[in-house]
């Protein structure tokens, strides 16, 4: 199968959704760099069709779900103008998504491109603001079954990412951004509890960093942009969601708000 009738495969179960087999089924030796060809692919696919990359999110930078998902380390993909939206957007369907789960994460905004290499405090002076907020992934492979090739080839799980406002990173906010707890709510009831600590062992900047280096490892990846937004990964386990229900998260930052998402009945 090659890069581009895999694209189309997911594609298709994006669209519908509907269940795909894991590539990794039919070929064990499906590995990332022929993955990461199928997302270049499938990103194709979108922009021919209108849709606009704004920025790239990050997935299983969170330590603690690696052994849940099978998985050793991050990987990246595109969100679009179509995927992602204020959070005052009002409730989401969950509809078009494929056995949804909720991921409470940091996501930052570029003003300068990082570069592989940079010191934390040189990666800070690259970020012009930081949101609160949530990822919607989705898994096209039934039951969340895969290996991480077969992730990465299917949109690296992005199904929506829903922001709170843009805060400029003060000095105080950049010293926590560290370490720092997050508390996860469904419909009033803790749900889940985590902590910047364990993506990477260094929040969101880790994130950023790790992000810098696996793109300047990919001849065929374009580097980061200002301008562009980076969502650094889930903070907590992420959870499946239904339609009716509400979720609200809060980070323990100053001057980052709590958040709150509800789901379309």
């Amino acid at each position: 199968m090659t890069p581009g009738a895999r694209a189309q495969a997911v594609l298709a179960a994006l669209d519908a959704p509907g269940p795909l087999a894991p590539f990794t089924d039919a070929d064990p030796g499906f590995g990332l760099a022929e993955a990461y060809r199928t997302a270049a692919a499938l990103a194709a696919l979108r922009r021919a069709r209108g849709e606009r990359p704004v920025g790239r999110k990050l997935g299983f930078t969170n330590r603690t779900i690696w052994d849940e998902y099978g998985v050793r380390a991050p990987i990246w993909g595109f969100v679009y103008d179509t995927t992602v939206r204020p959070l005052d957007d009002g409730p989401l369907a969950l509809a078009p998504f494929a056995e949804p789960r909720i991921e409470p994460e940091i996501v930052l905004r570029l003003a300068a491109a990082p570069r592989p290499g940079m010191t934390p405090e040189e990666l800070i002076g690259c970020v012009g603001g930081i949101a609160f907020g949530f990822e919607i992934v989705q898994s096209v492979f039934p039951g969340w079954r895969f290996r991480a090739p077969d992730t990465v080839a299917a949109a690296a799980l992005h199904g929506a990412l829903r922001t709170g406002p843009f805060v400029p990173l003060t000095p105080d906010l950049a010293g926590r951004l560290a370490a720092f707890p997050v508390t996860l709510w469904r419909d009033g009831a803790v749900a889940a509890a985590g902590d910047a600590t364990d993506v990477l062992g260094g929040g969101p900047i880790a994130a950023l960093a790790h992000l810098a280096g696996l793109l300047a490892a990919d001849p065929d990846a374009a580097p980061l942009a200002p301008g562009e937004i980076v969502a650094t990964g889930t903070l907590t386990r992420a959870l499946p969601v239904a339609p009716g229900e509400a979720w609200r998260a809060e980070a323990d930052l100053p001057g980052v708000a709590p958040v709150g998402i509800r789901f379309a009945p």
